[in-house]
């Protein structure tokens, strides 16, 4: 498995303009809302108090694969994405005509928002290279605000680091 900078550099030579990233810290969170929605919609167990779903086991995988790259960057990136999970949970249990439109919309928009993104930076995204990329988007959204809060400097981009810290 790939290093956690590793995945990071790969992700980020598709997010170089601070405006398409911009529009990702938009657009991702509306998509992993409406992919946990669609996948709430299949339940294990029907208690809104004990929300076992497709969505929580997927989401548990996934948090397994960001703890093995990093646990500290996971668990940083993990109360963002249970509040995104509960937010669908809650969406999933509506009616499903409502459901349905909720995860239409989230879905759709925060697509749209992200290619905008990407005419913007004149770059397919980087999932069109490499599918398995889209599991990279929300953790590269937590180490961009962690290096630009100056931590986790070891994940920065070269480019971003000042001339003597980028040499190594």
């Amino acid at each position: 498995m790939r290093s956690l900078k590793e995945q990071m550099q790969s992700y980020g030579a598709y997010h170089r303009d601070p405006r398409n990233k911009l529009t990702h810290f938009v657009g991702v969170p509306l998509v992993t809302f409406a992919l946990f929605l669609f996948l709430g919609w299949f339940r294990f167990v029907h208690a809104p108090d004990l929300p076992i779903t497709v969505a929580t086991l997927f989401y548990l995988g996934v948090s397994i694969y960001y703890l093995r790259l990093d646990a500290m960057v996971a668990l940083l990136q993990l109360p963002i994405t249970l509040t995104l999970l509960g937010l669908a949970d809650w969406a999933a249990r509506l009616p499903f005509r409502q459901s349905l439109a909720v995860f239409l919309t989230t879905f759709v928009l925060g697509w749209i928002i992200q290619l905008a993104g990407h005419a913007i930076e004149g770059r397919r995204p980087a999932l069109a290279d490499n599918i398995l990329q889209v599991f990279n988007a929300p953790l590269f959204l937590t180490v961009e605000v962690l290096t630009l809060l100056g931590f986790r400097r070891d994940l920065a981009e070269p480019e971003r680091l000042g001339p003597a810290e980028g040499v190594t």
